[in-house]
């Protein structure tokens, strides 16, 4: 259905290089594309650091999710996040230190993982992912979604005033998410100059 020079043009994300000759194949890699994404964010997400002061942990959840945006575009981005999100709901232990269900302060940013999946995605499509800076304001507008729903729901969920919920639920994150760039930003250009190589 796709060859290599299809793939690589503008418009394209990385899961699009995996060939798919028919249209039920191509439904079957997106299924598995979809239920990997999310099984990713899932184990990313016990990768976990305690903040003192803060009842939201530093994890690899937030970092898994934009990278599952990028990849895989808007459609099977939000489609895995919001498999992530419903199976976790349903009881599987697998946000953030093992936790499911919504009574979290942290599952607004489960919430928030939605939105910016589908605008990573969106942004990946226009080739927000195949440059180093393109790739960092990519990650940040992700991360930026990301803290828009989580910390109101945190001040929500915690009882907080916003200024609570922010020096709780942005402030400590600021450098990991500088970090979390950083790798992004060597990642997904790397990832596109192999694959233009092989193509």
């Amino acid at each position: 259905m796709s060859t290599a020079a299809d793939t690589l043009r503008p418009g394209s994300v990385l899961a699009d290089l995996l060939p798919a000759a028919t249209v039920s194949r191509a439904r079957v890699r997106d299924a598995v594309l979809v239920l990997g994404g999310a099984a990713l964010t899932g184990v990313a997400a016990q990768i976990a650091l305690p903040v003192p002061g803060s009842p939201v942990p530093v994890t690899g959840q937030t970092f898994a999710a934009l990278l599952v945006g990028s990849a895989l575009g808007a459609r099977r981005g939000f489609l895995s996040m919001a498999l992530y999100a419903v199976i976790g709901m349903a009881g599987m232990p697998w946000f953030a230190e093992g936790g499911s269900g919504t009574a979290a302060p942290s599952f607004g940013y489960v919430l928030g993982m939605l939105l910016a999946v589908t605008v990573v995605g969106a942004l990946a499509r226009r080739g927000g992912d195949r440059g180093m800076l393109r790739t960092v304001g990519t990650m940040a507008a992700g991360s930026a979604l990301i803290y828009a729903i989580g910390v109101p729901y945190l001040a929500l969920a915690a009882d907080l005033s916003f200024g609570q919920a922010l020096a709780a639920g942005l402030t400590p994150f600021l450098i990991g998410d500088a970090l979390k760039a950083a790798l992004a930003m060597g990642l997904l250009p790397t990832a596109w100059k192999l694959a233009g190589r092989q193509g």
